[in-house]
């Protein structure tokens, strides 16, 4: 039997396969590939009922090319320094191909989170918190963790807690983490960032005439269907704004099994009954298979869109063969193999790469964290003097008309951007932008999307090393 490819080794060949457009410097590609630092801490944590347990994390720096570094922690039962190092060097090239100024991190904890209580998963985080502190490695200007499976508002927010006690006073210290809850300096916007920006590039995708013509699928998102891995808070988001432009979802693989209807589920009713303690087994479809393992056969159901949210490493050369979708929306980090991705180009299946699909949370993050230094709220400046002057745009309209506007519409237009949309706004922007460079390139270099943005992404992390005199 062969053994799996190892995460990292993954995402490095892909990185080689689009070095090889670029004309690079001897040994650049090398430096830019390589994982800079990875931390492996253990600590003990004492349970409950009075027993000593050690737990073991990582926190890995893929590239310091920009500071701080940026990166989520995830509790998981996978958690390993290979995951970790793989999934730092993806968010340095999401963040250097949205032009995000962030060098990349990940860190994750071993453990499975529904065994401890919540006192215990506290103790956890901050002890975490602490031995990263120690090792200079969380902070605002050197790295900055956020959100990740297992890690939400509440583990945030007792990292930030943790940190600003021991920062005595640092200036910007609540910009250590993003994702906290409002209440601690979070940013609204942030917990739907990932789902909203998946939306976002398939949005942009789908747009392109010449391309849908070539997959043999119609412009726009109206009545495409879509095969969803992962009911999470990335597959959630995406599926409400799928589903919100049109598009039909059709089929859902979760831990329990998966199910699959061609006329289209009700993914609202699914996910309040999964939240309520339910599963998706409860609701009827044409197909019903029972286990996680085995539902993994719904990925080569037939769908327009194929979007895994779940974990890395899905969709294996197997899968790929028998892939009926047209297009594969990468929503989780890595979901797709080197061999398995090898394959879907070969059978003309267009990837939206993960470091650009999955690249919403850490823009928002970002804004979250300019928030924190800046210490005031987006809109907070300009929303009223905003609204006032369309105000008066409207009554000058008026006068030179003659015509009233209707008083609600002239209410609802004088009234400024907020915070929640002017994040919307900037994170359409970044998902648009960083969709037009990719196809840009992809055009240019006679690629995939793939190669296309890493070797974009390669270029700009090669430029900033030259820039600071490290290579010429």
């Amino acid at each position: 039997m062969s053994h799996p490819i190892p995460f990292f080794q993954q995402v490095n060949l892909h990185f080689d396969r689009a070095a090889r457009l670029l004309e690079l410097p001897a040994g650049l590609a090398e430096q830019i590939k390589s994982c800079n630092a990875v931390y492996h801490l253990s600590f003990p944590l004492q349970r409950d009922d009075g027993s000593i347990e050690v737990v073991h994390g990582w926190r890995a720096h893929h590239s310091l090319h920009r500071q701080p570094v940026k990166g989520g922690i995830r509790l998981s039962l996978h958690a390993s320094e290979d995951e970790v190092s793989a999934l730092a060097a993806l968010m340095s090239y999401k963040c250097a191909l949205l032009d995000v100024p962030f060098g990349g991190a990940k860190g994750a904890i071993l453990l499975d989170k529904a065994k401890y209580s919540d006192g215990e998963l506290e103790r956890v985080m901050r002890r975490y918190t602490y031995e990263l502190t120690l090792r200079n490695c969380i902070g605002p200007s050197v790295d900055v963790p956020g959100p990740d499976m297992g890690v939400g508002p509440r583990e945030l927010s007792w990292m930030a807690d943790t940190y600003i006690a021991l920062a005595r006073g640092e200036r910007g210290a609540a910009g250590c983490v993003t994702g906290k809850p409002l209440s601690q300096g979070g940013v609204r916007g942030r917990v739907e960032a990932t789902g909203l920006g998946v939306y976002f590039g398939i949005r942009e995708a789908v747009a392109e005439v010449d391309t849908m013509r070539a997959l043999g699928l119609a412009p726009g998102l109206d009545g495409k269907t879509v095969v969803i891995q992962g009911l999470g808070n990335v597959g959630l988001h995406a599926a409400r704004f799928l589903a919100a432009d049109g598009v039909r979802v059709v089929g859902i693989l979760e831990r329990e099994g998966a199910l699959y209807a061609s006329g289209g589920l009700d993914f609202e009713a699914i996910a309040a009954r999964r939240d309520a303690g339910g599963s998706l087994l409860e609701f009827d479809g044409e197909i019903r298979i029972e286990g996680g393992r085995e539902g993994v056969e719904g990925l080569t159901w037939p769908c327009d869109i194929l979007l895994p949210a779940a974990l890395e490493n899905m969709i294996t050369p197997d899968i790929a063969s028998r892939v009926q979708a047209r297009i594969v929306a990468e929503a989780a980090n890595g979901p797709t193999t080197a061999q398995g991705g090898e394959i879907l180009r070969e059978r003309g299946v267009m990837i939206l790469p993960d470091m650009f699909l999955n690249a919403g949370g850490v823009t928002v993050s970002y804004f979250e964290w300019l928030k924190n230094l800046s210490h005031v709220r987006f809109g907070r400046m300009e929303r009223r003097f905003s609204g006032a002057s369309t105000g008066r745009v409207l009554r000058a309209v008026e006068e030179l008309t003659g015509n009233a506007f209707d008083p609600v519409v002239v209410e609802r237009l004088s009234v400024g951007a907020s915070e929640a949309d002017l994040v919307r706004s900037g994170l359409e922007e970044t998902m648009v932008s960083g969709f037009q460079q990719m196809r840009e390139a992809a055009r240019r270099w006679n690629t995939d999307n793939r190669a296309a943005a890493l070797a974009v992404s390669i270029q700009k992390i090669a430029e900033s090393y030259s820039e600071r005199g490290i290579f010429p």
